[in-house]
C-alpha cells in the first residue's frame, strides 16, 4: 500500500491565504482559476466564505478549480503533467490512499498550520487524456469536474474512490508541530523508515518525530507495503476524519 500526502486548496501562493476553520470544521477552499472550470465559488456553496476569507479579493462569482470533489461519500481527484508522472512513476494504483492536506488557520487568520481534511482510497483510475469531454465526467458528481473540461496534458488522469471529509478539526489531523512554522511537521517514526518522496535529504528529518516539509511538490508518496504501524496510523486517521472509532 502507498500513502500519498496530497497538498490541496488555498495557501500563500494559490489563494494567498489559508483555508479557514469554521465552527470547528476545516473547510478547504479550492484555488481560483480563469479557465477549465464551470463552477463558481457560489455554486460550490463557498461564495460568502471566500469573500470573507479574502476580504473581497476573490468574489463569490469567480471561477474555482474544485478538485478534489467530494459527493455522497466519494471523491474525484484529477492530476496531470509532472505531478501525474510522479504518481505513475511511484506506482500509485488501486487500493492506495490519498491523504488530502492544506494550509489552514482560524477565521481570524491566526495559527497557520498544515492539516489533513480528508482521504480517498482509490478504487478506479481513469486516464482520460488531453481532450476530455462531458462523457468523461464521473457519474454521481453534481458539478462538472475541471479535468473533464478543456485541454490538458496527455497524461490527464482521474482518481476515484470512497473516503470522507473531516467533520472536525481533530487534534490528530494537525500535521504542523505546535508552535512551529507550518512546514515543520510532527510525524510517526515509521514514516522516516518507509521513506517519502521529495524528502530523501536526511537533513529534512530533524529531531526525532519532526520533518521539514518540502515547499514544492503536490504529492508526497510513501510506500508502506504491509507494515502494521502505518496501517494502525491510517485507521486512526480515518476514524478522526469520520468521527468514529478505529476498527482494524
Amino acid at each position: 500500500m502507498r500513502l500519498i500526502f496530497s497538498r490541496k486548496g488555498f495557501d500563500s501562493s494559490a489563494g494567498k491565504s489559508p483555508s479557514p476553520i469554521v465552527d470547528g470544521v476545516p473547510i478547504s477552499l479550492p484555488i481560483p482559476t480563469k479557465h477549465r472550470s464551470e463552477t463558481t465559488y457560489r455554486e460550490a456553496g463557498l461564495g460568502q466564505l471566500v469573500e470573507d476569507t479574502t476580504k473581497g479579493r476573490i468574489r463569490a462569482d469567480d471561477l474555482c478549480h474544485e478538485d478534489p470533489v467530494f459527493c455522497r461519500g466519494r471523491w474525484a481527484f484529477g492530476q496531470t503533467g509532472k505531478a501525474q508522472s510522479h504518481l505513475a512513476n511511484n506506482g500509485v494504483g488501486v487500493g492506495d490512499v490519498f491523504i488530502f492536506f492544506g494550509l489552514f488557520a482560524s477565521q481570524d487568520g491566526c495559527d497557520r498550520h498544515h492539516r489533513i481534511f480528508g482521504y480517498l482510497r482509490i478504487d478506479e483510475i481513469r486516464r482520460i487524456g488531453p481532450l476530455p469531454g462531458k462523457s468523461d465526467h464521473p457519474t454521481g458528481f453534481v458539478r462538472r469536474h475541471p479535468h473533464t473540461i478543456g485541454e490538458w496534458n496527455d497524461n490527464n488522469t482521474l482518481y476515484l474512490g470512497a473516503g470522507a471529509k473531516a467533520r472536525s478539526a481533530h487534534p490528530s489531523l494537525r500535521l504542523t508541530k505546535d508552535g512551529s512554522l507550518p512546514s515543520i511537521w510532527s510525524v510517526p517514526a515509521w514514516l522516516k523508515e518507509a521513506g517519502l518522496t521529495y524528502h530523501g535529504n536526511l537533513a529534512r528529518w530533524l529531531n526525532q518525530g519532526e520533518l521539514q516539509v518540502a515547499a514544492r511538490g503536490q504529492e508526497f508518496v510513501s510506500n508502506v507495503g504491509d507494515q502494521e504501524d502505518p496501517r494502525k496510523w491510517l485507521c486512526a486517521l480515518q476514524a478522526a476524519v469520520e468521527g468514529n472509532e478505529c476498527e482494524l
